[in-house]
C-alpha cells in the first residue's frame, strides 16, 4: 500500500497522484501543467504508469490543472470509470471540451507558422474526440456517500468550497487485514465565500495530503476585498477606459456576478456595460443554476427564482467569436470578464492587444498568478509583454484583489487540518515552494507536527 506523486509536488499545477493497493491502482486527480513553457512541456511527457492497467480515477474537481490531462490518460489506454461529483461532473463537461477546442486551435495556429518555416507538423496535446471519451467515462459520486470503487477502496466525498461540486476525498483502506484512511483535501476554499458554504475537514485520517497553494500567507478580509473592488471600479470609471477582469470560467467569473448582484447599487454598477466574454464561463454559469442546492443560504436567497439577466440588467454574455471582437470597439465603459485566470490563452489576451497599452483602462487582477504567466509578469510589474508573437506596452493600471482567491490563506489551511482528530502525519502538495515552506513552519509551530514535502515521482508507504 503506497502513493506516488506525480503531479502539484513543488508547483501548484499538474495534479496527479497514484495509490497502489492490494495490486489495484487508484489515481487521484490528472491534472495540467500550466505557466511556464518549460513546465507545460511535461503535459506531452509519457505517465510514470501504464493509463491502461489503472483501475479508476478519482477527480476532486473540475478544474484544468485537475482534470486537463484525463483526455490523455484516455488517449493512452485509460478506460475505467472517473469518479466526481455531478456538479464536477457537469463542470468538467464544460472545461474538457473548451480545453480540447484550445488545443486543436493552437496545433493549427502552429501548423501555419511550421509549414511557413518548412519544420515538421504538431499534433494538438487532445482533441475533442478525446474529450468526449473521457466524459463518457464520468460515475457520479455524491458527497457523503460512502462507495467501494476497488476491493479495499472505499470513498467518501466531503465539501471543499473551493468551486462549485469541489470535494476532499477520503479513502477508507483495507489491504491484507491493514486498514488505513487517506485524506486528500483537494483544493481547499475559504470560510466565507459568498456562493458556497465552507470546506468540512474529515473528522479522522492516518495520512493526511494536504494543498499549499497560499499556505505562506493569508487573503485580506472579506469586506477590505469588497472596498477595494469599490475603489477600483471607481477608478476605472474615472480614467475613462476599459476595466478589463482575467477570470476562471469555472468559479472566479459566477463568483465575481454574485458580488455585483449583491453589491450593484453600492458599487454603481449600472454606468458600466458589463459583459462576461468566455463561452465557457456562460455554460459554467449554467451549471451553477443547475445545482444551487449547493450554495450557502445567501446566494441561494438572490437566485431564488431570478437569472442573472434580472439581477443585473446590463450584462451581456457574448458567446460567438464575432461579438467578442466588437467589443474592442469600445473605448471606454466596458467592464469585460474573460479567460483565461492565469492570461495564459483565452480572449482576455485579445482584449489585452487593444487596452493593455491604454494608460486610460484598468486591469483587475482577481485570483492566483502561477510563476511564469503572464498574468505573474502583469502582477510583477511588466512594462511590455508578448501576446501572440507581438510586444505590447504595458500602460494600463494594474489592480490586484487577493482577497477573492477560491484557495483557503494559511490561518484557515491549519485550521482545516488541526480539526482532524489526532493531527495526523502530514503531506504538503499543490504548492510552491513559499507556499509549502511557509505552511509546514505554521503547522510545526502550531501543532508539532512535521509535514513531508515530496518531490516529482516521490513515492510512500501507507
Amino acid at each position: 500500500m503506497d502513493i506516488s506523486f506525480h503531479g502539484a509536488a513543488g508547483g501548484v499545477t499538474g495534479s496527479c497522484h497514484l495509490l497502489r493497493i492490494g495490486g489495484r491502482q487508484l489515481l487521484l486527480d490528472c491534472g495540467m501543467f500550466q505557466g511556464r513553457q518549460e513546465e507545460e512541456a511535461h503535459n506531452h511527457d509519457p505517465f510514470p504508469f501504464d493509463a491502461a492497467t489503472l483501475d479508476a480515477v478519482v477527480l476532486s474537481h473540475a478544474h484544468i490543472d485537475h482534470s486537463g490531462r484525463l483526455p490523455i490518460l484516455v488517449r493512452r489506454g485509460y478506460r475505467g470509470p472517473i469518479h466526481a461529483t455531478p456538479a464536477t461532473i457537469d463542470l468538467a463537461r464544460v472545461l474538457l471540451r473548451d480545453a480540447a477546442h484550445l488545443q486543436e486551435a493552437d496545433a493549427e495556429r502552429d501548423n501555419r507558422r511550421r509549414q511557413r518555416q518548412g519544420k515538421a507538423l504538431v499534433k494538438p496535446l487532445f482533441t475533442r474526440d478525446d474529450a468526449e471519451a473521457t466524459l463518457r467515462l464520468f460515475t457520479p459520486l455524491e458527497f457523503d456517500t460512502p462507495t467501494d470503487l476497488l476491493p479495499g477502496v472505499r470513498a467518501t466525498l466531503i465539501p471543499a468550497g473551493h468551486i462549485l461540486g469541489a470535494a476532499s476525498v477520503v479513502l477508507d483502506l483495507e489491504e491484507a487485514g491493514r486498514r488505513r484512511r487517506l485524506a486528500f483535501s483537494g483544493d481547499i476554499g475559504q470560510d466565507d465565500s459568498c456562493m458556497l458554504p465552507p470546506p468540512r475537514p474529515p473528522d479522522r485520517a492516518d495520512l493526511v495530503l494536504l494543498e499549499s497553494t497560499y499556505g505562506d500567507r493569508n487573503h485580506r478580509a472579506r469586506a477590505d476585498t469588497h472596498r477595494e473592488i469599490a475603489e477600483v471600479l471607481e477608478s476605472a470609471w474615472q480614467a475613462g477606459g476599459n476595466l478589463l477582469i482575467p477570470a476562471f470560467a469555472i468559479g472566479r467569473t459566477q463568483e465575481l456576478l454574485t458580488l455585483f448582484a449583491l453589491h450593484r447599487e453600492e458599487w454603481n454598477l449600472d454606468r458600466w456595460l458589463l459583459f462576461v466574454d468566455s463561452p465557457m464561463a456562460i455554460q459554467a454559469t449554467a451549471a451553477h443554476v443547475r445545482h444551487s442546492e449547493l450554495f450557502n443560504d445567501e446566494a441561494g436567497a438572490l437566485f431564488a427564482g431570478r437569472d442573472l439577466r434580472q439581477l443585473l440588467p446590463n450584462l451581456r454574455e457574448t458567446a460567438s467569436t464575432e461579438e467578442s471582437m466588437r467589443l474592442n470597439t469600445i473605448r471606454r465603459g466596458a467592464l469585460i470578464i474573460a479567460g483565461s485566470g492565469m492570461c495564459t490563452g483565452g480572449r482576455i489576451l485579445h482584449h489585452f492587444r487593444y487596452n493593455l497599452w491604454r494608460r486610460e483602462c484598468r486591469v483587475m487582477i482577481v485570483g492566483y498568478q502561477g510563476e511564469g504567466t503572464l498574468g505573474r509578469k502583469l502582477v510583477d510589474g511588466a512594462s511590455e509583454v508578448r501576446i501572440h508573437g507581438e510586444d505590447i506596452r504595458v500602460a494600463a493600471g494594474i489592480h490586484t484583489v487577493g482577497g477573492l482567491s477560491a484557495h483557503a490563506g494559511q490561518d484557515e489551511l491549519a485550521a482545516w487540518y488541526g480539526a482532524i482528530e489526532g493531527r495526523p502525519p502530514l503531506v504538503l502538495v499543490h504548492g510552491e515552494a513559499r507556499g509549502r515552506d511557509g505552511l509546514a513552519a505554521r503547522v510545526q509551530a502550531d501543532f508539532g507536527v512535521h509535514a513531508r514535502l515530496p518531490v516529482y515521482g516521490e513515492r510512500m508507504a501507507l
